[in-house]
């Protein structure tokens, strides 16, 4: 008998835990107790500071195989899906948003792919209903920027939304790093992975919880954690200033002997603010990966469990 675990991260989600746990629960029933197998919802409740969690212990009351972990503050969305990847027990484990913009009935197509024997089944977006044109277009960008600069093929268009074999789970059990990018660890665990299409549905309830800010922040974490191509840039474009420098201040000797040169301010403060602007950015780029290397360093766990709370077997085979 096989088990499936659903994991789903809740941040300030109150609204949407009542529908997403009735959906889901519908769905597994379906799929999964009627060929003999049994399931476990797992959710986490990641420092939310709504109703969150009250709402989860009183789904919990009427769905027995629901799980409810609850962090010990929030350590962001990330983290939240580890911890709960990580309190799974599944031989398939599937991680899918709160918000119902992952469609749980598309859990059936997923398990029959891994009843097929792949490893991962990933969900890839063909269309993204009840979000701006700028996000659009923001999202399309990020998705293609990753997968230029970094070092694993990780598919465009997919979102965490993905089923995950249990040694592919376990794999990724032994990465540590504390500034996640899973999606990119899960293309570069490898195993046999397949996409499937889905049409992505607008919130339930609510509003998003990835704002522009938390979305270049997102996209640092990917790049930096699988491509050094900034760096190497950083180097690059240092060889071609200095080979430019080179050439100008052979060009300004040559014309001081000439009795051509005559000193000019703008052309001075061009170099100076172009040179200043080049070093800071790449000081920059240098500092994320520093800080990056400070956290991991420091060996703290990634996050810090308040609770698990599960049904006991008894209530499940009611």
């Amino acid at each position: 008998m096989a088990l499936v675990s659903v994991v789903v991260p809740f941040y300030n989600e109150e609204g949407n835990v009542p529908e997403m746990i009735r959906r889901t629960s519908e769905v597994l029933d379906r799929v999964v107790l009627e060929r003999g197998d049994d399931y476990e919802i797992v959710t986490v409740n990641d420092g939310s500071r709504d109703g969150t969690l009250n709402a989860l212990r009183a789904a919990q009351r009427a769905q027995p195989r629901l799980v409810v972990v609850d962090l010990s503050r929030n350590f962001g969305h990330q983290i939240a899906a580890t911890a709960g990847m990580e309190t799974a027990r599944g031989d398939a484990v599937i991680l899918m948003d709160g918000d119902l913009q992952d469609p749980p009935e598309l859990i059936e197509r997923m398990l029959a792919t891994w009843r097929e024997g792949y490893d991962v089944v990933y969900a890839t977006r063909r269309a993204r209903r009840g979000e701006s044109g700028f996000k659009l277009f923001t999202a399309r960008l990020f998705y293609r920027v990753i997968r230029r600069m970094t070092n694993v093929d990780i598919p465009v268009d997919t979102g965490d939304f993905r089923l995950m074999s249990r040694r592919v789970v376990d794999a990724l059990g032994q990465t540590r790093e504390r500034h996640r990018f899973l999606r990119g660890l899960v293309s570069w665990v490898g195993f046999k992975q397949t996409g499937i299409e889905y049409d992505r549905d607008a919130r339930f309830t609510g509003s998003t919880k990835y704002p522009l800010s938390k979305m270049v922040r997102f996209a640092f974490d990917g790049i930096t954690a699988f491509s050094e191509i900034p760096l190497r840039f950083a180097t690059y474009l240092g060889f071609v200033v200095s080979a430019f420098a080179f050439v100008y201040t052979a060009i300004v000797i040559a014309l001081k002997f000439l009795g051509q040169n005559e000193p000019g301010y703008t052309s001075m403060m061009v170099a100076i603010l172009f040179l200043g602007g080049v070093q800071l950015i790449f000081i920059g780029i240098l500092g994320e990966y520093v800080g990056r290397i400070y956290d991991q360093i420091k060996g703290r766990p990634l996050y810090l469990v308040s609770s698990v709370e599960r049904s006991s077997p008894a209530s499940i085979s009611k």
